[in-house]
Parts: C-alpha cells; sequence; structure tokens
C-alpha cells in the first residue's frame, strides 16, 4: 500500500505533534517543580509568592502566613530584629505599622490583611504603595479568638495617603 505525502500527513501528523506536546509538558513539569505556583481562582494567573518581614518570635505573623497559605499563596518567612527599619526600606509609610511588612509582586502589605483583600488588589492593579491593616485588630486574620472588632483594610496611595479598600 503506498501512501501520500497528503494522506501521511493527514493521519499521524496529528497524533505525533499530540504526543510531542504531551512530553514536552511531562517534561516541564518534571524539570521546573519549584517554579509552580498556585493559580489565582478564576483568573487563569499565577499568585505571586509573599515575603513576610516578622519577628522571630511572632505568633500571629505565623498565623497570618497560615491564612494566606490556605488562600492560595506561597508564603516565604524572613525573620527581622528591626520590623520597622525592615517596613522602612521596604518602603511602607510608619505611621500604617502593624507587627510584620511583606511583599507580594510589587505591593506591599502591612498587618493582618485579608487573603481576598490582596487578591482584589492584584486583580484591580490600582496605582499604590499596597495595602495596610493598622495595628492589630481582634477578628483579623491571624488575630482570631473570642472577640473581634470592626476594621477597616487601606489603600496606601504613592503619595502615603489612604483610602479605605475594604470594610471588616
Amino acid at each position: 500500500m503506498k501512501t501520500s505525502k497528503a494522506s501521511f500527513a493527514k493521519t499521524y501528523l496529528p497524533t505525533h505533534t499530540m504526543l510531542r506536546s504531551m512530553v514536552l509538558c511531562a517534561v516541564l513539569a518534571a524539570a521546573s517543580p519549584g517554579m509552580a505556583q498556585p493559580l489565582q481562582p478564576g483568573s487563569g494567573q499565577a499568585l505571586p509568592s509573599v515575603d513576610v518581614y516578622k519577628s522571630p518570635d511572632c505568633g500571629c505573623c505565623k498565623a497570618w502566613a497560615e491564612h494566606l497559605q490556605k488562600n492560595g499563596f506561597k508564603v516565604i518567612l524572613h525573620d527581622v530584629d528591626d520590623v520597622p527599619a525592615a517596613r522602612k526600606k521596604l518602603g511602607m509609610p510608619n505611621r500604617f505599622g502593624a507587627c510584620h511588612t511583606a511583599r507580594v509582586g510589587q505591593y506591599l502589605v502591612e498587618g493582618h490583611v485579608p487573603a481576598a483583600d490582596i487578591k482584589r488588589l492584584l486583580k484591580e492593579h490600582p496605582a499604590a504603595i499596597g495595602l495596610a491593616v493598622p495595628s492589630m485588630p481582634p477578628g483579623s486574620p491571624g488575630m482570631e479568638g473570642e472577640r473581634s472588632v470592626p476594621y477597616d483594610t487601606l489603600l496606601i496611595t504613592p503619595d502615603g495617603s489612604a483610602t479605605v479598600f475594604a470594610h471588616h
């Protein structure tokens, strides 16, 4: 049986192309497991890692990091001796200070900001330094307990001013 070039291409090339694609995907997945990041639900985009700068003994900072991990973020903890100095070096105005400062993508996140607010920030992509929940309000992520108080997440603008980003 003689096979023409056209019939060969029609019969065998699609299978071969699909097989090559499957092999390429498998090789890439095996070669770069450390590069994989969780997907942001509904967006098809990977969430950036969150670098958290905190005091070595801060338990609520660790609890906040766990909250972010449960919400799909990869968190990298950095113990620092001077959190206000780290905050200043990163560029978050000190008046919005809390017990930890984080970098996520191009933004800074100060304090116990809910993961949903960070996801919204990344989706809306405003011109801003980042988000802050000043102080340590009871009931915020990482500060859960018997009581909670209403609090706001602030959007910190490039000029250092703030507007309310979310009410909780």
